[in-house]
């Protein structure tokens, strides 16, 4: 028999207990907001210690929004081929380059519905940037890393982000959502691996019912 759903108060207090509540995932430069914002738009199908070697050589060449937008496609395209779907991602950059100048005035918006607006960015895109540059909590972060570990750990039966979002945004405590979701992004990297969970030494051992676990 299966054990029941882990307790979501303990769940947040011990990953907090655990882990750095300044850690970062990806590098930016505080004094281009913009720069974090292509890097997560970068990041899809990819890993960010991936996108962390291709942007400092990215961003000297392409250093400010204006020359995103002034450079052929194809020199961006081959700036970060490294990142998978290339094409896709320079279009995206490209185009986002040119609506952040041309209707927010170079600034990152800083709030989900005019991020959302912009090419290459959804929910988890914006749930990221908005905690990053302006700490703000209008969403929990779900990406592959925290549907897993929240559905093991029956904190949601959700499938869908959106869905499991919900379920996250319920049971966690709303002033440490942007800290939880980095920190269970690295807890799925130290412990709970997709393929081989290192159950007898996790954090959760006596208290994870390991749900599609086998």
């Amino acid at each position: 028999m299966r054990k029941k759903a882990i307790d979501p108060k303990l769940f947040a207090k011990t990953l907090l207990g655990h882990y750095d509540w300044g850690m970062r995932h990806l590098h930016w430069d505080k004094n281009r907001p913009w720069t974090l914002l292509f890097a997560v738009i970068m990041s899809a199908q990819s890993t960010d210690k991936q996108i962390n070697k291709l942007t400092p050589n990215l961003y000297k060449e392409f250093p400010d929004l204006e020359s995103f937008v002034a450079k052929p496609i194809e020199e961006l395209e081959q700036a970060i081929f490294s990142s998978g779907f290339y094409r896709a991602k320079a279009k995206n950059l490209k185009k986002c380059a040119e609506q952040l100048l041309l209707n927010f005035d170079g600034v990152v918006p800083d709030n989900i519905k005019e991020l959302t607006s912009l090419a290459g960015v959804g929910r988890k895109t914006a749930n990221v940037v908005l905690w990053e540059i302006y700490q703000k909590t209008e969403g929990f972060v779900v990406d592959t890393h925290v549907g897993r570990i929240a559905r093991r750990t029956g904190l949601t039966k959700e499938g869908n982000p959106l869905k499991v979002e919900k379920d996250m945004m319920k049971k966690m405590p709303q002033e440490h959502w942007g800290r939880l979701a980095h920190m269970m992004v690295q807890f799925g990297r130290d412990h709970c691996d997709a393929k081989k969970p290192k159950c007898e030494t996790c954090l959760f051992k006596d208290v994870c019912p390991r749900i599609d676990v086998d």
